[in-house]
């Protein structure tokens, strides 16, 4: 009789141990870029809370929102994690499964401007008649590039000569070899440039540029109609995440992500979340706000790669975002 007694409390005692023991839902989240930019994702893997949720994630690292477009649209992804200006242009081609998005992971552009000069009291007018290596045309770090001159009064095509035939990712190199006078990077090649000693970070464009959706989460409409629940699931998740990087220090939150980035020194890692930390790269939830998508509109228009402004409420649902904050803790 006690056997089995003990037998029926062990079971119990499993049964209600963080939901760890129940069948995992697998979700295939395509990402456009793998980076430092999307810690709190990988605190909310690292941390468990995607397996508390019910959750097996299963990532693909792609080469830039146009191919994790690509995997949504054909069905080899169920989540899409790319620049919210993707779903604009496709649901402006007029397609019926359009994409939706439905939590936003960060509110701050993620590039610096590097320069090879340590410049005390940087203002936008030092890069008048200077030699930038920047974006390919028509890309967001571009469009945000041109979108912060033109703010200043400086004219992209005859106050600076802008390099644009550098694909992404190279720059870094090109410049260290000594290819121009500024450049456009991403972490973690801005800090690492900036470590070794052969440039200086001047400028956040996240900074100047305002607050924008700047990359969300997004799934087609069909998909989102059919699994709410997983959604609500996946975001409850991710704001967990959200909510670490928000009450926790550089160093504590480059210790739990340091195992998806083993390449990057863990100092590194810790300057660069600090940095991101400083500039209100995260807010305290994963709503995407209209005032942040207007924003991005505007931005795209007056580059000219807008075709039609789309409705905020077309192509953002708050709901998952709301309900995930309610949530107990």
């Amino acid at each position: 009789m006690a056997l089995s007694f003990a037998f029926l409390l062990l079971l119990a005692i499993l049964g209600g141990c963080n939901n760890n023991f129940a069948p995992k839902e697998k979700i295939r989240l395509n990402e456009a870029t793998h980076s430092i930019f999307y810690a709190p994702q990988y605190v909310a893997i690292e941390n468990g809370y995607f397996k508390n949720e019910g959750i097996d994630l299963d990532i693909v690292t792609d080469s830039g929102s146009g191919t994790t477009m690509v995997a949504l649209i054909s069905g080899n992804a169920d989540i899409g994690l790319m620049g919210t200006e993707t779903s604009i242009h496709f649901y402006n081609e007029g397609i019926e499964d359009y994409i939706v998005n439905f939590a936003g992971l960060t509110q701050r552009a993620g590039n610096f401007l590097v320069a090879r000069e340590n410049i005390d009291s940087f203002t936008w007018e030092h890069i008048k008649g200077r030699h930038v290596l920047g974006g390919k045309a028509g890309q967001m770090p571009q469009i945000i590039f041109e979108y912060i001159l033109k703010k200043n009064g400086i004219d992209p095509k005859r106050h600076l000569t802008i390099e644009q035939s550098i694909d992404f990712g190279s720059t870094s190199a090109a410049f260290s070899e000594g290819q121009g006078d500024f450049t456009i990077e991403f972490e973690p090649s801005a800090t690492i440039l900036e470590i070794e000693k052969k440039a200086y970070i001047v400028a956040s464009l996240g900074v100047d540029s305002g607050y924008l959706p700047y990359t969300s989460y997004c799934v087609k409409k069909s998909y989102m109609e059919k699994n709410p629940d997983t959604i609500q699931r996946f975001t409850n998740a991710l704001q967990q995440g959200m909510d670490y990087v928000n009450t926790h220090n550089a160093k504590e939150i480059a210790k739990v992500i340091a195992p998806h980035f083993s390449e990057i020194d863990i100092e590194a890692i810790e300057i660069i979340i600090e940095r991101y930390q400083e500039q209100n790269t995260w807010k305290d939830n994963l709503i995407l706000e209209e005032n942040s998508f207007d924003l991005l509109q505007n931005i795209l228009e007056e580059y000219g790669t807008l075709s039609e402004r789309v409705l905020y409420d077309n192509l953002v649902n708050t709901t998952y975002a709301k309900e995930s904050i309610s949530k107990p803790k």
